[in-house]
């Protein structure tokens, strides 16, 4: 596995378009990949509560994913709050896709992934990716996303939850640093209201152990009502984003293998044969 420094610097004149944000992060590709522009590619966005984490932090699943998928990961690096609330990280999201499309790949070639937080802003993405009309991606890819930052749905599931990572109370808190003085009114942060009939296919995977499996389940239904091609897996008594442990947990070496089959499907990339092996 090859993982290399991104930090690309617009030469526009810097007046504040997405176009002139900057692009950071890591490219991590495989060694076998080969040479030229690739015909596809995977953005990731790293979980953290929108607070903390990086590229660096979430190997374990980038660099799975392009083992198993054979493709190159783009785990981009966005700003993050207190410091840079919503939608800054948006903003940094949308330059990354739009720095995919730049370099040749194409649209329906790329599968934009997140766990936690960063499923959350996968799927922000992708609305906003329709919103600005950009070409849609062939996918997205949902680890334990984050669905609703009022946290009105876990709070309620609270009870019923024994997940050791993750609590309602905590996101809640969190979540009121992530939106900022605005607050909860932009209208992008609410996944559950949004109209997705445009949405490309999504697989969301979640622990059935954790507080946010209420949420899943709700956006689940949401996709599907909307018409949209939509796989929930719950995974019977897993943790917060359990995909992180799968060098060492079977059942998170599972689901990676069945998220990289789905990331092939989506974009009509061929397996490199890895996928059952790993």
């Amino acid at each position: 596995m090859r993982i290399e420094g991104l930090d690309e610097r617009p030469d526009g004149d810097g007046a504040g378009h997405d176009d002139d944000r900057p692009v950071r992060g890591e490219w991590v590709t495989p060694r076998d990949a080969p040479e030229g522009p690739p015909d596809g590619a995977v953005l990731y966005l790293h979980g953290g509560g929108y607070v903390a984490c990086s590229p660096r932090t979430h190997r374990p699943i980038t660099s799975r994913l392009a083992h198993d998928t054979g493709l190159p990961v783009l785990a981009a690096r966005y700003r993050l709050a207190p410091e840079h609330p919503f939608p800054a990280p948006l903003e940094d999201a949308v330059a990354a896709y739009r720095w995919l499309l730049a370099q040749g790949v194409p649209a329906s070639g790329i599968v934009i992934a997140g766990d936690s937080a960063g499923g959350h802003l996968a799927a922000v993405l992708a609305g906003e990716i329709c919103r600005l009309s950009l070409p849609n991606p062939a996918g997205l890819a949902l680890f334990s996303p984050w669905v609703d930052l009022t946290c009105e749905l876990s709070i309620e599931a609270q009870e019923r939850a024994h997940d050791p990572y993750i609590t309602a109370a905590s996101a809640r808190r969190i979540a009121r640093l992530v939106v900022g003085p605005a607050g909860f009114d932009d209208p992008r942060l609410a996944l559950l209201t949004c109209a997705w009939t445009n949405s490309p296919p999504v697989l969301i995977q979640v622990g059935g152990a954790e507080v946010l499996r209420t949420e899943c389940e709700a956006f689940a239904d949401a996709l599907k009502r909307a018409g949209a091609a939509c796989e929930l897996q719950v995974w019977k008594g897993q943790m917060h984003v359990f995909q992180i442990l799968n060098r060492v947990l079977p059942e998170a070496g599972e689901a990676m293998r069945d998220a990289a089959r789905f990331i092939c499907a989506v974009t009509h990339h061929a397996s490199p044969g890895r996928i059952e092996a790993a």
